[in-house]
């Protein structure tokens, strides 16, 4: 009995699987829809819980403001702390702002800063990571976490092994990001040569929004946006 009722639940996961991919689907087709019309993006990742009065929530501002006025959009995970900076830089500088929501059981609510008909909600993290990549011209990397980092491997990684065109890849904050440097070119290039030397290049620490906008408008010229696709 007790074999028959495992066999059983087994079976009904993998029925659950597969109803599953319709639902992936489903949002695959979703954001693809709706972010095929945004125009010329930039991401901006950071941390969901950086407060309103922290240097780095200011400075994601300021760089927000400053890219829609150099004729880009800007895309965050659309929750708190620099997503909301980078929503509300876009939205003050009236450019395009987009959120990527993700359905967290913490920290993650909608910041009231993006664009109504640009709101898009997930539920699977791969899905949401594909409309970063697919739909950014840059990623611009505040101060952050896990989740923060994890979007910013896989960048380089994608961009490392061609699976992607490459783009800027601009991280904020020497204080924050200098120790990470120092540990890349020290242990994975130098001591263990588990990188190239050219893949630092994909690279760039920067600490002002004018460094920012210098990168972008260097990779692309003023007139050369086009989205990854």
């Amino acid at each position: 009995m007790r074999k028959e009722q495992h066999h059983k639940g087994w079976n009904e996961i993998k029925t659950n699987d597969s109803w599953a991919i319709f639902k992936i689907m489903g949002e695959f087709v979703n954001g693809y829809e709706k972010m095929s019309k945004i125009g010329p993006c930039v991401s901006i990742f950071g941390s969901a819980r950086t407060k309103t009065d922290d240097k780095y929530y200011k400075l994601a501002v300021t760089i927000a403001n400053q890219i829609v006025n150099h004729g880009y959009g800007v895309i965050t995970g659309g929750g708190p702390g620099i997503m909301e900076a980078g929503n509300k830089g876009a939205n003050l500088g009236g450019g395009t702002s987009v959120g990527l929501n993700i359905d967290l059981p913490f920290e993650q609510h909608d910041n009231p800063y993006i664009d109504p008909d640009k709101s898009l909600d997930f539920d699977y993290f791969f899905v949401r990571k594909v409309m970063f990549v697919k739909y950014s011209q840059g990623f611009v990397v505040m101060p952050g976490g896990f989740g923060t980092l994890d979007e910013l491997f896989e960048a380089i990684t994608l961009i490392q092994t061609k699976k992607i065109d490459e783009f800027p890849i601009i991280l904020v904050g020497t204080e924050f990001w200098g120790g990470l440097m120092e540990w890349i070119k020290a242990t994975l290039l130098e001591k263990f040569t588990t990188i190239s030397p050219k893949d630092l290049d994909l690279l760039h620490v920067v600490d002002t929004p004018d460094q920012v906008l210098e990168i972008l408008d260097q990779f692309y010229g003023k007139f050369n946006l086009s989205p990854n696709f």
